[in-house]
């Protein structure tokens, strides 16, 4: 299949997914989403391939979130149903029955990070800034952010980075545990390869296996969480902050939010 917003390579056995919209630092619009759900439902099935690795076109991002001009006129229904789309892609990619590494070789903002995190690897470029900037549009993470997040940095780092919607650089992200390894750009999907590679050397079945187990070490189902995040990201589309945040950003001017 043809992909207008992916480029796909995959050869022994590893698959390279690479969101090409790097005019939009390869922001997630919706067919950019369309498109990474079909392929990830499509690789489960593909006897081909055991290992995706997942990065963005050019030098200066990863993804760099959500196409902000499509969240506009959302409200409490459509924004609780895109949120609910978000997260089904997400899934997609988490339960893909295959290992899945992001190689971050720049921002990871907003529906980035929350498309890293689904991932089961991660490692970036020295450049790459991680964030949940969504507070600074009226709105909270709803790609499973809130519920990924704090069950691989911890609550408290989490908890701030949600509030407060400051980036991160690599250092701190290597420090927190969001990321497992810091690279050059040129040397990023060299290493990645690596992995990949290393991966494909060991008993398939336990690798499966190991995945299904270390998921199963959260105590609460994530799809509880996820479902009370799409609900909570729902009601923030029907306020006036949301409204506000996205017309400033889109204005690029500060947003004039209400103090209650």
């Amino acid at each position: 299949m043809n992909y207008s917003t992916l480029i796909i390579k995959e050869d022994n056995r590893i698959s390279t997914v690479t969101i090409n919209r790097p005019d939009k630092l390869n922001s997630l619009n919706s067919i950019c989403k369309s498109e990474l759900k079909n392929y990830f439902l499509n690789v489960k099935t593909k006897e081909n391939i055991d290992v995706v690795i997942i990065t963005g076109a050019g030098e200066k991002s990863f993804v760099a979130g959500t196409d902000i001009s499509e969240l506009t006129q959302l409200d409490k229904k459509t924004g609780e149903k895109l949120s609910r789309e978000g997260q089904s892609i997400f899934d997609a990619i988490e339960n893909c029955g295959k290992v899945v590494i992001a190689a971050i070789n720049g921002y990871a903002l907003g529906g980035g990070l929350e498309l890293a995190l689904a991932c089961h690897i991660r490692i970036a470029s020295e450049n790459a800034k991680f964030g949940q900037p969504e507070v600074n549009l009226g709105i909270i993470p709803g790609y499973g952010g809130t519920q990924r997040l704090p069950r691989i940095v911890g609550i408290s780092k989490a908890t701030e980075m949600i509030l407060t919607g400051n980036p991160i650089d690599t250092n701190e992200a290597f420090k927190i545990n969001l990321i497992s390894k810091i690279l050059p750009q040129n040397e990023l999907l060299k290493y990645a390869n690596q992995i990949a590679e290393n991966i494909l050397s060991k008993g398939q079945i336990a690798i499966k296996k190991s995945l299904e187990a270390i998921k199963a070490t959260v105590e609460q189902p994530l799809s509880i969480g996820l479902k009370t995040e799409a609900i909570l990201f729902g009601e923030c589309c029907d306020t006036f902050d949301m409204k506000e945040g996205t017309q400033a950003f889109i204005e690029k001017r500060k947003p004039n939010f209400r103090k209650n």
